[in-house]
């Protein structure tokens, strides 16, 4: 490393001769490695509260999916509406860009993403940029960029502006060695996607940037989330979407799933409440960085059978898909979530019939029922 210190040295010396105001422009050098922040394992840089007066910066990258939007309206509405930024690289829905500050942001342009930080006094970043498992699949080059890369110019922005970074994991996060049920937070994790391979990357680099630089790195393996806000993408625990919609419109349902595919599952509320909490967590509370959180766990056929009590002529049949029914039965059928119910208090409002209700009360169910009787 003599050549990386000789560099800092002259840096250095230029810092401290720059007085004359000759308007000498030092740039930044991306290298944490050598930064001289010396910091213990054990720092916590925001361990203290926010006040009315003082709320977190907020800064939500990848905003434009289903949880990104969520999560913006439930922190503007308790941290205030600009102080919550939202941001894509795709054009936001009118409703979306008015609702409060939207910008344009690519994770993968280090020098734009550094500058919305700084510009913004950002305290707090959101990392949810990430391609998908089955896009992943099918453009894994491009997965690799977005999810790990993306992933790098974020840890190192956040570590170097002491943020307090989340970044979401995933059921996919495990493999078919992993223990089903339950999955306990700490196990073996070989999963088989460019998705669930990038996922596991993103818990250990947040884990080695906070014991190595401090790093304020709160992570949760979310399980499948429901939400009557998105439409089904054909991802594989889309058919406990797709089964609200088609019970209202068709009262046919085709599952690609076998009727005994046990999955953990989650309202939206109840995954945008745990995120929430575990970032307003005390540091001293956390006994790890990333946590299973859980809520429910159930089957198709549990799940057919709590909607036809809404539609009782739902008529449900199984034709199975052979490429998602390998991915479901690789991955865990319960969350073991004890410690993030003993750490910070985790604990959910939605089971099943909660949720079947609620699906039903947004997506206007009750002309059809009326229809039906």
């Amino acid at each position: 490393m003599p050549i990386v210190k000789t560099v800092s040295r002259a840096v250095s010396q230029l810092l401290q001769s720059s007085g004359c105001g000759c308007g000498i422009s030092i740039v930044p050098v991306r290298c944490i490695g050598v930064s001289p922040r010396q910091v213990a394992s054990d720092a916590s840089f925001h361990s203290v509260s926010f006040s009315e007066s003082d709320h977190p910066r907020v800064l939500i990258t990848g905003g434009l999916g289903q949880l990104g939007v969520g999560l913006a309206k439930l922190l503007r509405k308790r941290f205030g509406k600009n102080n919550v930024i939202l941001s894509d690289i795709r054009k936001p829905a009118d409703n979306v860009f008015y609702s409060g500050p939207f910008i344009y942001a690519d994770i993968l342009d280090y020098k734009n993403l550094r500058e919305i930080v700084v510009n913004n006094r950002i305290t707090w970043l959101f990392h949810y940029s990430a391609l998908l498992s089955a896009v992943g699949e099918a453009n894994v080059p491009l997965a690799r960029a977005v999810n790990i890369t993306g992933l790098h110019n974020v840890l190192d922005i956040a570590a170097e502006h002491n943020l307090r970074l989340f970044v979401p994991s995933t059921i996919g996060a495990f493999g078919p060695t992993s223990p089903r049920d339950p999955t306990p937070d700490l196990c073996i994790q070989r999963p088989r996607t460019i998705y669930g391979v990038s996922k596991v990357h993103a818990e250990l680099m947040g884990e080695y940037y906070h014991y190595r630089y401090g790093l304020d790195f709160r992570c949760l393996r979310y399980p499948g989330i429901i939400s009557a806000d998105s439409q089904p993408g054909g991802g594989t625990t889309d058919y406990a979407v797709q089964i609200f919609h088609d019970a209202i419109k068709t009262g046919k349902f085709q599952c690609n799933l076998k009727p005994d595919t046990r999955l953990p599952m989650m309202y939206i509320d109840d995954c945008l409440k745990a995120t929430l909490e575990v970032m307003e967590a005390p540091a001293e509370a956390l006994s790890m960085r990333t946590y299973n959180i859980s809520a429910m766990s159930f089957t198709p056929e549990e799940l057919a059978q709590e909607v036809q009590k809404h539609v009782p002529e739902l008529l449900v049949t199984y034709n199975v898909d052979e490429v998602r029914q390998a991915i479901a039965d690789s991955w865990p059928m319960n969350f073991d979530d004890r410690n993030a119910r003993r750490d910070w208090g985790w604990k959910h409002d939605y089971d099943l019939p909660e949720l079947v209700t609620t699906m039903f009360s947004f997506l206007g169910s009750d002309s059809r029922i009326a229809q039906a009787n």
